[in-house]
């Protein structure tokens, strides 16, 4: 849709969603394209219900079930409270094995739907926030804030898990992604052309900044590195006015430009 309303074909996201999953997408046009690797790191925030006392093949509401354990109905919200304590903070996360995650190139999911065994490796996330909001019978509806890379499917599995009655995740949307939230977005049937897009800085706005005299603009604008005037390894968005000409990463004591969208 955004393709056809902006008249291109360079449109990206910065993070998917499960299909069953709503919320914030964050999409790139353009020139802004280049800007994804900067965004996929931020971490996201999200809302959703988690069902427990029953385990399924995806860990979510898509996937056949393979266990039902009425041992919920004793879950008091004490326990429940300090299991999602235990999941808060640094940890190791197993992906769920219906996932895009690779395996020798090929995405898990294919390789189980083919029938193949997949053992993937857990990788490290944090969980800044996990809370439950509200219960109703075996539903109980929460807030995560994670760091990027988490998979919130895995983490009710994991609450499941640790209850010991088992837990798989029915609903899920997204509320924010770095700065932005869903205040800042539009809903699908709101798109028309022209589209109000947003300017490239702003996509970049959580980096450091670096406002460049004329000459350092030019020099910029064909791909060559600019003094560096401060310290820190993080990328940072290089700017001609109130326009981000390039994002530069640093090097011994200079910015190169690694992306560059204006010549």
């Amino acid at each position: 849709m955004v393709r056809r309303l902006a008249t291109t074909r360079r449109v990206g996201h910065a993070g998917t969603l499960d299909p069953f999953a709503s919320g914030l997408l964050t999409i790139l046009v353009g020139h802004a394209t280049r800007l994804a690797p900067f965004l996929v790191g931020l971490p996201k925030s999200y809302t959703g219900t988690i069902r427990l006392g029953t385990v399924t093949d995806t860990d979510d509401r898509e996937g056949a079930v393979l266990r039902e354990d009425a041992s919920w109905e004793a879950v008091e919200d004490a326990a429940l409270g300090q299991a999602m304590t235990t999941l808060t903070g640094p940890l190791l996360q197993r992906p769920p094995t219906y996932s895009a995650k690779k395996v020798r190139g090929v995405p898990a999911h294919r390789r189980v739907r083919r029938g193949q065994a997949v053992s993937l490796a857990p990788q490290a996330v944090e969980v800044h926030r996990f809370a439950c909001t509200g219960r109703s019978g075996p539903d109980l509806r929460f807030e995560a804030d994670v760091s990027s890379g988490t998979y919130i499917r895995a983490l009710a599995r994991d609450l499941g898990e640790a209850l010991g009655c088992g837990a798989h995740l029915t609903a899920l949307r997204r509320t924010a992604v770095g700065p932005w939230t869903e205040a800042d977005a539009l809903p699908l049937s709101a798109l028309r052309a022209p589209l109000p897009l947003r300017p490239a800085r702003d996509a970049v706005g959580h980096l450091p900044q670096r406002h460049l005299a004329p000459t350092e603009a030019e020099a910029v604008r064909h791909g060559r590195p600019v003094p560096a005037t401060h310290d820190g390894d993080l990328p940072v968005a290089l700017l001609d006015g109130e326009t981000l000409l390039a994002v530069a990463r640093p090097y011994e004591t200079l910015l190169q430009p690694t992306v560059v969208l204006v010549s």
